[in-house]
């Protein structure tokens, strides 16, 4: 979902707004111009009506200016979350290592727009995130899952 006027801000840790900027200005200082050269060098081949490359080209173009456009959006209505909770409290941008049972986990609390559970980046509206937001080291917490209830012990926040 993007942010805009009549929907939501988008929040974003330092780093995320960070990596949306470089990604936005390889697209646009990079991208587009291969984008161009592509696309001229199809239209060298003749008929662009029968022309595979040309069709490609201006694929990845639509995909590219569509990426832009994205990004754009979501930098004109980011916010960029600051660590507003005292030390130690689990807010946006809080690295977490959760004790559950035998395992030990470590999460960044993201916004949604930053997500990656795979590379335990949790989005602050999760079950997960909304349960730790607000907590501290050593408190447990429990949070339901399509599964059941789950609990876990917070060992450090940073």
């Amino acid at each position: 979902m993007l942010g805009g006027p009549n929907d939501r801000m988008t929040l974003l840790t330092p780093d995320g707004k960070r990596k949306l900027e470089e990604e936005l200005h390889h697209l646009k200082s990079e991208q587009r111009p291969t984008m161009a050269k592509k696309i001229e060098a199809a239209k060298e081949l003749g008929d662009i009506s029968e022309n595979a490359e040309y069709s490609t080209a201006k694929e990845e173009q639509a995909f590219t200016e569509a990426r832009i456009a994205e990004i754009e959006n979501l930098l004109k209505y980011a916010e960029v979350a600051t660590r507003s909770a005292p030390s130690g409290v689990v807010a946006v941008g809080s690295t977490v290592i959760i004790q559950d049972g035998a395992t030990t986990r470590t999460y960044k609390v993201v916004g949604y727009n930053e997500a990656k559970p795979a590379e335990g980046k949790v989005s602050n509206e999760s079950p997960l995130g909304r349960a730790l937001l607000g907590k501290r080291q050593g408190e447990m917490v429990t949070f339901d899952t399509p599964g059941g209830k789950r609990s876990f012990i917070i060992q450090n926040v940073d």
